[in-house]
């Protein structure tokens, strides 16, 4: 399988998505990027580690760690490896006593457990080819930073990255018109893609 490595670029708000996030992968060696909508507690759980904020007790995602390293494992990596029915699926690669494993799982879940690990991430070439965007020349890295003094879910972060969240959903609504086979909506939200600056697939 053809892989890509990518980084987290950040995360916001959806507005148009009913409370989830927008989380946002860059490939490390390109310029395409791959949105992903995820929940809130997944989206809060990838945040709180990208920020260094340790709960008070551990959070599922940092159970899971703790359980892998207390059985001696380590995670090689993390693969988005397939869209199915506008549905990302993940594999977690674990390493248990010389043995190579493979775990399905969401790829909200796989990549908090990726940034406690500092494991790398992928994602296949077949889904990039099907979801990724080529932004905009105006369009900059720093649409999703952030400042050490900003908080990653206040209202300004939104405000900045409305763009991009506004660009992923409708990504998302164009592969969901396509397998539809709803051509006429399809074409209405590529002309819509086209003028807020990325170029679909």
């Amino acid at each position: 399988m053809n892989k890509v490595q990518v980084e987290i670029l950040g995360l916001s708000a959806s507005p148009s998505a009913g409370g989830a996030y927008a989380l946002l992968l860059k490939e490390i060696y390109g310029i395409r990027r791959l949105p992903i909508i995820i929940g809130q507690f997944e989206a809060q759980s990838i945040a709180l580690e990208m920020e260094g904020i340790k709960p008070p007790r551990p959070l599922t995602h940092d159970l899971l760690k703790n359980v892998i390293d207390n059985l001696g494992g380590t995670i090689s990596e993390i693969i988005i490896n397939e869209l199915r029915e506008n549905t990302f699926y993940a594999k977690i690669k674990l390493e248990i006593s010389s043995m190579t494993n493979e775990v399905d799982s969401r790829p909200s879940d796989a990549i908090a457990l990726a940034v406690r690990t500092g494991s790398p991430l992928f994602v296949s070439e077949d889904v990039m080819k099907i979801a990724a965007f080529v932004p905009s020349s105006e369009d900059t890295d720093d649409t999703f930073n952030k400042s050490e003094d900003d908080n990653e879910f206040d209202s300004e972060t939104n405000k900045k990255s409305t763009s991009e969240t506004r660009l992923a959903q409708l990504q998302n609504n164009l592969r969901e018109a396509i397998e539809k086979e709803d051509y006429e909506r399809a074409a209405k939200l590529r002309d819509e893609i086209a003028k807020l600056g990325g170029s679909s697939n």
